[in-house]
């Protein structure tokens, strides 16, 4: 079976990669020390546009953006399906999975500690790129005669082309983005969730070898317990499980960073002085500056779009309002949780570890204080996955609805084959399937960019006639 979808999936894989991974750097000839994808350098280079054009709003609205989350500008009448909180939960949920646990450690291992340091610039300029695409996620939304919230970048994608009087060309590059996040959502968002789940549950507790379909039911009884209830559903379980499992996961981080507080002034400088040497790597600075800006940009999903789909729905009339709550995510994504990784593998030293990386090393440097610490991430790699499930199952169904209309059976086909996906991402070895995914949620972002290159600039303005609003409007004690 595994070989059969290798062999299906092989030519596509090909394909995206060619795309997706290709290194301009490389093609001309130009030595930097580490591989520069083509998509890594598309979303930084979007991120520090957008910061530029925006007056560094991710510096200068962040208070605000607490603020709004808190709902201290809530109007009651406004329309849409959840709150801020909400709509910044259910986005959170979906990018803060694995990748924060997994993905650093394999950052880290490769790039050193000096990568932390660039995941975290990367991180606050990606703030920028999620202000930009939730804004004109929530500008451009739909609303249906039920009251239900329809946005995201296949909704102004092809708004974006008409501006430049290519309509045709914005139809069919909405379609490939809704294809992409169908796919994305499947593969990357679902499968990879349950498998990874299941193969740390594995680690934790022996005895579950062989059980993996049953493991994999289960997920899907979760899942589908909560999808099934729509976005209402899936925000109420996202407001609850987000704050608990990012306290959970930064309370034993810093429990492990505290007890080992002798070495942070050494730590400190270890982060600050390899992020611009590089000892750690070959190629130098460049290539550990390389490392941290890819993790940090395949974590929060910036410049993706994906976020935008769940931020349209926010009970709110002024598009700017939602993409000033946004970019808080990237924030609490890659400058804190990320970053909380990284420290307890560096703090622990675990990152000379060897041949040992992914999960299995941050679970060993949680190990290497309590003994039983393993079993707490272990807890929080299931609610991690567990959440990213719901959400990104919210998004295909988005994307789906989009290419096959909203009937009952549209939607209700979406989620069989979804929660279908959930137990097959437990029963089988799915390297191919969730290579693909991550690869198709990665090429969202070149049609997504372009559409806010577009934009961007009705964005600055808008921004500037809100933040004028926003001064004279009265506001809650």
């Amino acid at each position: 079976m595994n070989e059969k979808i290798n062999t299906l999936f092989a030519p596509l894989i090909a394909f995206l990669e060619q795309i997706v991974f290709w290194d301009p750097f490389k093609a001309l000839g130009i030595e930097i020390g580490a591989p520069m994808p083509i998509i890594v350098l598309w979303l930084i280079a979007g991120a520090i546009y957008f910061t530029i054009q925006m007056r560094f709003v991710n510096v200068r609205c962040f208070k605000l953006a607490i603020d709004l989350v808190r709902g201290k500008y809530d109007k009651p009448e406004d329309k849409g399906e959840v709150t801020h909180f909400q709509a910044l939960a259910t986005a959170l949920s979906a990018t803060v999975g694995l990748g924060n646990i997994a993905g650093v450690a394999v950052a880290i291992s490769t790039g050193g500690p000096g990568a932390t340091f660039w995941m975290i610039v990367a991180g606050l300029l990606g703030m920028t790129s999620k202000f930009t695409e939730c804004t004109l996620g929530l500008k451009y939304r739909k609303i249906n005669n039920k009251g239900e919230v329809s946005g995201g970048p296949m909704y102004y994608i092809p708004v974006a082309f008409q501006r430049i009087k290519l309509p045709k060309t914005g139809k069919l590059f909405a379609a490939i983005f809704s294809i992409l996040c169908v796919g994305g959502a499947l593969a990357g968002g679902n499968m990879l969730q349950s498998n990874q789940t299941f193969a740390q549950l594995e680690i934790q507790f022996p005895v579950l070898q062989g059980y993996n379909l049953w493991i994999g039911f289960v997920l899907a009884i979760l899942t589908g317990s909560v999808i099934i209830g729509g976005l209402h559903s899936i925000a109420r379980v996202a407001e609850k499980i987000v704050p608990f499992m990012a306290i959970l996961y930064v309370s034993c981080s810093l429990f492990i960073i505290f007890s080992n507080f002798d070495k942070m002034l050494e730590v400190a400088q270890l982060i600050f002085s390899e992020a611009f040497t590089g000892t750690a790597v070959k190629g130098g600075f460049l290539g550990v500056m390389i490392i941290g800006f890819k993790r940090a940009s395949f974590s929060n999903e910036a410049g993706i779009g994906s976020a935008s789909i769940a931020h349209s729905a926010a009970k709110t009339n002024d598009p700017v309002s939602e993409g000033i709550v946004s970019l808080l995510e990237p924030f609490i994504d890659t400058v804190v949780i990320c970053t909380m990784t990284a420290l307890v593998i560096v703090f622990t030293g675990q990152y000379n570890a060897g041949n040992i990386e992914g999960t299995a090393l941050t679970s060993r440097a949680f190990g290497t204080i309590i003994s039983w610490f393993p079993l707490l991430l272990t807890l929080a790699v299931f609610l991690f996955a567990f959440a990213t499930m719901i959400s990104w199952s919210y998004y295909g169904l988005k994307a789906w609805t989009w290419l096959f209309g909203e009937s009952t059976f549209s939607t209700l086909s979406y989620k069989i084959l979804y929660l279908t996906c959930t137990v097959l991402g437990c029963a089988l070895s799915l390297k191919a399937v969730t290579d693909l995914g991550d690869m198709m949620i990665l090429a969202m972002a070149f049609p997504n960019i372009i559409a806010l290159l577009v934009l961007s600039g009705e964005v600055k303005i808008d921004l500037k006639k809100y933040l004028i609003k926003i001064k004279k409007s009265p506001v809650k004690a």
